[in-house]
């Protein structure tokens, strides 16, 4: 199947299970952070699960934005890209704390 010819509902499926790819990949990520958090209190962890977390939560929600609260495509895609960027800073202060 070439990807440029298409039908727009074999790509809504397609995006909708890498989505929820991301959202279990980055969920199991976000539990094993926040698991070594808990086991050793280091607040760089703490971070670093929070990170993973608001960039996974970022990934998954512009679609989510979209279909249910009816927001344009732009606008979902914004707030994805805004949580992503919050969720990065984050990580990379978590590698940056002690």
């Amino acid at each position: 199947m070439n990807l440029y010819h298409a039908s727009g509902i074999e790509v809504a499926v397609a995006l909708a299970i890498v989505k929820t790819l991301v959202l279990v990949v980055g969920g199991i990520i976000t539990y094993f952070a926040f698991k070594a958090y808990r086991r050793t209190r280091q607040r760089a962890l703490g971070y670093l699960a929070t990170g993973f977390g608001i960039v996974t939560l970022g990934f998954v929600l512009a679609g989510l934005v979209y279909e249910i609260l009816n927001v344009s495509l732009e606008t979902g895609v914004l707030i994805e890209s805004l949580l992503v960027l919050i969720g990065f800073g984050i990580i990379a202060y978590s590698l940056y704390a002690q």
